[in-house]
């Protein structure tokens, strides 16, 4: 059987939080903090302006060689200011969940990623994260770390957090 991976980064934005959380409860801003590389595009056409419980969003990613996958999500839980929950329905996981906290703190806002999930395939998939998924999703999370610093026009306050367990 397959392990359950995690993921956790912190980026703390001097920001408030009304500006944080309309960015990052906008799907259509997604794109812009995913690295073109892997192709990803938003592909469903009722999936609403802002987050809420509920919601499905499709995407198409190229994650590997440049072959597009389908993959779904639904936003299984929402607390304005405070965070979200994107859980995988379709795609190229055994499992994600993927829950997004927002905390105010003395300076800004501090976000709070912190993913859980599982690859299909068994041994294989432990050994394609060894070789392979754990460092495309910490690429991932550094490129979007980046591009929020670039998209906002700061330097993230603290030292950046990304750790797997």
């Amino acid at each position: 059987m397959s392990k359950v991976y995690s993921l956790k980064t912190v980026q703390t934005m001097p920001l408030g939080m009304e500006q944080v959380w309309d960015f990052f409860s906008t799907p259509a801003n997604l794109k812009n903090i995913t690295p073109s590389n892997l192709g990803f595009n938003i592909v469903s056409k009722h999936h609403g302006e802002k987050m809420y419980a509920g919601q499905i969003i499709e995407y198409i990613v190229k994650p590997v060689l440049g072959i597009p996958l389908y993959w779904m999500t639904e936003i299984t839980h929402v607390v304005p200011h405070q965070f979200f929950v994107d859980e995988q329905r379709f795609g190229p996981y055994s499992m994600w969940h993927h829950q997004h906290h927002f905390k105010e703190v003395e300076n800004g806002v501090e976000m709070t990623d912190i993913v859980h999930y599982k690859l299909p395939l068994w041994v294989l998939g432990d050994i394609t994260h060894g070789i392979f998924v754990k460092n495309q999703l910490k690429g991932i999370f550094d490129y979007r770390y980046q591009a929020v610093e670039k998209h906002f026009g700061f330097t993230s306050i603290g030292e950046k957090q990304i750790l797997f367990g």
